[in-house]
């Protein structure tokens, strides 16, 4: 009798490297942004659904197809705030049909504090929200 060595079943590599990059937890979300950049000498506009956020990314569904290295500006209707948050440096790492993860270049001191506010109310407020006995 033959036996046979079984694999585990190997992720897609472009996803598992994807993932390998991340340094800090995403947070799940759902809140529109605009986002604009130059393609092909042409500027580009579009509009957006913000579908996670980290401390130094953010994951989006936009209206129209970027491409990988573009540096975008970005602007970001988080809950709570009148204004949209802006990103004036960000670069897309990965694309993949009109979803796309783009890095923060260097955002600004209040940029950074009002999303890591985000982020930090939503991974620890359902824990936050339990009362003592």
């Amino acid at each position: 009798m033959r036996y046979q060595t079984l694999e585990p079943p190997r992720r897609n590599t472009e996803e598992s490297s994807r993932s390998n990059q991340r340094r800090t937890e995403r947070v799940p979300a759902q809140f529109s942004l605009m986002y604009s950049g130059m393609h092909d000498g042409q500027m580009l506009i579009g509009n957006g659904i913000v579908t996670n956020l980290s401390d130094s990314g953010i994951g989006i569904r936009g209206n129209h197809i970027v491409k990988t290295g573009m540096e975008l500006a970005l602007f970001i209707d988080l809950p709570g705030l009148e204004e949209p948050v802006c990103i004036a440096q960000s670069r897309v790492s990965w694309v993949a049909g009109r979803r796309f993860g783009v890095e923060m270049i260097t955002p600004k001191l209040e940029t950074r504090n009002q999303l890591r506010f985000y982020v930090w109310n939503h991974l620890f407020r359902p824990t936050a929200r339990r009362s003592c006995p």
